[in-house]
């Protein structure tokens, strides 16, 4: 009986490609077209995702009825129209981040973490497949403006769509950071929906709080998503100076108002560096 030895020649070599800037493009890529055609595929999660924002606007705004008229007609509807678009982003950007959960629980997470490409690149593809899908769920409602008394201003729709992206992305990038540590899907929801909903000024005017309220609106990031894009409508809308000054009060330090342009910074600024938090926690995690 003859052995047969067989040679590096006999043996088909295996190439892994080189990694580069352009590997980690395409890699971005992958992830972020994969997270629009979950979002696309899955039917029930945009109706679901869309439902709340309208129960909000719809029922609650037309149920409470208007709050005041004269020098312009602000109803609660108009109100809070710019805080239910924050909320359908930030419902949409956190159900992206907490998929990370799923992929946990399903083996598939460990499946990318494995490919020969580079961790940065699937988390920032991760963030920006989230930010995207959130924004183009934010459009949806930006589509309802007229229900709401706000006008189809270009500007306007173009300012918001920015400033919708610029939240999302943060607000995603916070969420991929909780769902790198958090195991259980009910911890998550549970400390996205208290911190970034409920203490971010979207369903009521942030002046006249008590003291406690008027802090943790301070340090919640997503009173700085929410301000901006009321700035922006109140810009659009006919009411008096009186009225404005009652519904969109802006935020203060110690007095002081911050301004549009700052808070929009501060999102960015917070996002990047989130972004770059998640980067750290996937680079640990095994």
């Amino acid at each position: 009986m003859t052995t047969q030895v067989r040679t590096p020649a006999d043996v088909a070599r295996v190439s892994v490609a080189r990694r580069g800037l352009a590997h980690d493009l395409r890699a971005v890529k992958i992830v972020l077209h994969r997270e629009l055609l979950r979002f696309l595929y899955d039917r029930s999660r945009m109706i679901s995702q869309l439902i709340q924002p309208v129960l909000y606007l719809l029922v609650l705004g037309t149920g409470l009825g208007s709050l005041v008229s004269g020098g312009g007609s602000v109803d609660l509807k108009t109100f809070i129209f710019p805080g239910v678009i924050a909320m359908s982003v930030m419902f949409t950007g956190m159900f992206s981040a907490a998929s990370i959960v799923w992929d946990r629980e399903f083996g598939f997470l460990r499946e990318m973490l494995v490919a020969p490409v580079s961790r940065t690149a699937i988390v920032v593809g991760k963030v920006l497949g989230g930010a995207v899908v959130a924004t183009f769920q934010g459009v949806v409602i930006l589509a309802l403006a007229g229900l709401a008394g706000v006008p189809y201003d270009p500007v306007m729709i173009l300012t918001l769509i920015v400033l919708m992206f610029a939240g999302a992305f943060t607000i995603t990038a916070f969420g991929v950071v909780l769902a790198a540590r958090i195991r259980k899907m009910q911890s998550f929801f549970g400390i996205m929906q208290m911190a970034m909903m409920f203490l971010s000024g979207a369903l009521f005017p942030l002046s006249g709080l008590p003291a406690w309220l008027s802090f943790l609106t301070r340090i919640n990031p997503l009173t700085y998503a929410v301000d901006p894009l009321r700035h922006a409508v109140f810009a659009h809308i006919t009411a008096s100076p009186a009225l404005k000054a009652r519904f969109n009060p802006g935020v203060t330090w110690f007095g002081w108002h911050v301004p549009p342009l700052l808070e929009v910074g501060l999102v960015i600024v917070l996002g990047v560096g989130l972004l770059a938090g998640a980067i750290a926690q996937f680079r640990r995690t095994d």
